[in-house]
């Protein structure tokens, strides 16, 4: 019988079954309780629909590669909470506010490390090659997020420079998942190259939800500060096209609320959002990430795999377009 990997909480017993173990005990415990605080599992569940669709086999391994891109994951959710000064993740206090700030970074740091002990130990013979793989986009995503923290210094920013930071910082990293469940599955290179531009898609339409969301989502919808984008500034797509289409009084407004300083922010999230909302700016989201949704659907037919794992891809389509979290 096939397992439905986009449902199933498979990997999730394997998470909580595999814990980081270690001495001292306050950073080992400050691992695995980002770990185990939740999600959606998107990237790791990626990993596995891609292995499985190339009719891989050894889902032993799969599943040590597919912990190692969720541990990277909630690695960099460590350090961005610190670096955007966030108190909250996933409805629970973050890392370096259940700890300090100086455990917070150890323990990003050292999750960063068993992503490599994973991926070796997986028992792969292209081990290496999938080590090079990951590699590539952990570099990636470091450039991503130094872009994403130059933003809010920036006066004005062409939405091309914006939609190439999220590449880095957030689509990379699904789209690295399934190369490297395709490529384990001993895929050619061209065709693992699909399944990685499959990622590029769904990760840009992702992290687009996730921009309207901070925006517009609440608190006990979305699991972290109620938005936290205004607060801090990112120029998102959202601000990005309200500044492009605005008169210049309502812009000059805007723009007042991003510089000045602001005491009330339960009145500049407000204000800022009715701004967003005279530009139509969450409808511009809306329909710019539909078209990233419709070329994932594009390259998911052009690839051959087994078909009850495509209509699993499309089931995960379909939820990530409707989320509200």
């Amino acid at each position: 019988m096939t397992e439905n990997i986009v449902t199933s909480d498979s990997f999730e017993q394997y998470l909580i079954s595999h814990p980081f173990i270690g001495k001292p005990e306050n950073l080992y415990n400050s691992m695995n309780y980002i770990m185990q605080l939740g999600g959606k599992r998107m990237r790791p569940k990626l990993l596995m629909l891609a292995y499985k669709h190339a009719n891989g086999l050894k889902d032993e391994n799969a599943l040590k590669l597919a912990l190692a891109i969720e541990t990277f994951h909630n690695f960099s959710l460590v350090h961005d909470d610190i670096m955007d000064k966030a108190p909250i993740r996933r409805g629970k206090k973050t890392v370096h506010e259940e700890w300090n700030i100086p455990t917070a970074i150890l323990a990003g740091d050292n999750l960063f490390i068993k992503c490599f002990e994973l991926i070796l130990n997986s028992g792969f013979d292209n081990r290496l090659e999938l080590l090079n793989v990951f590699t590539k986009m952990s570099s990636l995503v470091c450039d991503g997020q130094q872009m994403d923290m130059n933003l809010p210094e920036m006066e004005f920013i062409d939405e091309q420079d914006y939609l190439g930071m999220i590449e880095l910082k957030t689509a990379v990293l699904p789209a690295c998942a399934l190369k490297m469940g395709a490529l384990a599955a001993g895929v050619g290179k061209e065709v693992a190259e699909k399944y990685y531009q499959l990622g590029i898609n769904i990760g840009m339409a992702f992290q687009l939800q996730d921009d309207y969301l901070d925006v517009f989502g609440t608190e006990e919808e979305i699991g972290k500060q109620e938005g936290g984008d205004i607060i801090e500034n990112k120029k998102t797509i959202l601000f990005i096209h309200a500044i492009r289409t605005l008169n210049q009084e309502n812009k000059r407004a805007l723009l007042a609320w991003y510089h000045d300083l602001v005491h009330d922010q339960a009145m500049k999230i407000e204000q800022v959002r009715n701004y967003f909302k005279l530009a139509g700016s969450d409808a511009y989201l809306s329909n710019l990430k539909s078209q990233y949704e419709q070329s994932a659907i594009e390259i998911l037919e052009q690839l051959e795999g087994a078909y009850e794992y495509k209509k699993q891809f499309e089931l995960l389509f379909n939820i990530l377009r409707s989320r509200n979290s």
